[in-house]
């Protein structure tokens, strides 16, 4: 079976909110450009990042409009999938693929902690509905549910499921599933504070957050360490790795989107309940952010 080419950045997107916390279409598709023209691979709606659980399914679809009608067929637009039950999740499904949508993310359980043959059975349903290509979001860190690589060996029959969004903050599980399941799927990594040691174990790609609001910066991280150009790309991550560090948190929300604010890309309203940095929480962001740019290789900055 020839898996679908998935591979590079692919931005987890913010949703853009205005501040009665409706949807910002013209911020969102703004912000997609932009991405896209810094030279992304794809992107995916409404994940985490994207305040999925927050956000009502019609809504999801909204943004998946937008996103598709942004990208104009120039890369891949996938819908993150995250409803917290199979019954939303294939409605869900259902009204993504009729927008057009060039693929899912999927989340094998949401708020329930589901045991390995709740999660498979799951993901298996969520595929065939959708006949489309589907990447697995492995996070157990933020939602406890673990598809380990025997599991994905299990899942290797299912031809819709093409790749693994590996989240588990434990880089020896990259190691883990090629040693196991070959090349059978693509391999993303998902947490952004460990980049650099994924894609030199060989992942396809990056669901980048920070990305976001540095795209072309990511995009040279992602060439050169395809390249072996490790010497070259190591002061890169260096750069970035205190941004990076944002990612990982429970306030990822909120620090990634004064990060789109602070350079110009967006801006930091959010949905509650979540707030808008206060306090220490937003100095240390905005210290960071000062530096970085104040830092920021000319060789590889964005173009706005």
């Amino acid at each position: 079976m020839k898996n679908t080419p998935w591979q590079g950045i692919f931005p987890a997107i913010t949703t853009k909110i205005n501040a009665d916390e409706s949807i910002d279409a013209e911020g969102t598709a703004r912000h997609i450009d932009f991405q896209i023209r810094n030279g992304i691979h794809g992107l995916v709606t409404c994940g985490s990042l994207g305040e999925a659980s927050t956000l009502t399914l019609e809504e999801k679809l909204q943004v998946a409009k937008i996103a598709l009608e942004a990208a104009d067929g120039r890369i891949p637009v996938l819908a993150n999938v995250s409803e917290t039950s199979t019954r939303e999740a294939l409605r869900y499904i259902d009204g993504a693929n009729k927008l057009g949508v060039q693929g899912f993310m999927v989340m094998p359980s949401v708020i329930y902690v589901a045991d390995a043959r709740e999660a498979m059975l799951n993901v298996r349903t969520m595929a065939e509905a959708a006949q489309q290509p589907i990447m697995v979001y492995n996070n157990p860190v933020a939602y406890r549910v673990d598809l380990k690589p025997e599991h994905m060996v299990e899942l290797a029959d299912c031809k819709w499921i093409h790749a693994i969004k590996e989240s588990t903050d434990n880089i020896r599980r990259i190691t883990d599933l090629r040693n196991t399941v070959g090349t059978r799927y693509q391999l993303f990594l998902g947490v952004d504070d460990l980049a650099y040691e994924g894609l030199a174990l060989g992942c396809d790609g990056l669901l980048a957050g920070v990305g976001c609001a540095f795209p072309r910066e990511t995009v040279a991280l992602y060439d050169l360490m395809k390249a072996g150009n490790f010497a070259e790309a190591l002061p890169l991550y260096q750069w970035m790795t205190p941004m990076l560090h944002l990612d990982v948190s429970t306030k990822l929300v909120q620090n990634l989107k004064l990060i789109d604010a602070l350079v110009g890309v967006g801006t930091e309203y959010v949905r509650r309940p979540r707030l808008p940095l206060v306090g220490e929480e937003r100095a240390h962001v905005e210290a960071v952010v000062k530096k970085a740019l104040a830092t920021r290789p000319a060789k590889y900055q964005s173009v706005m």
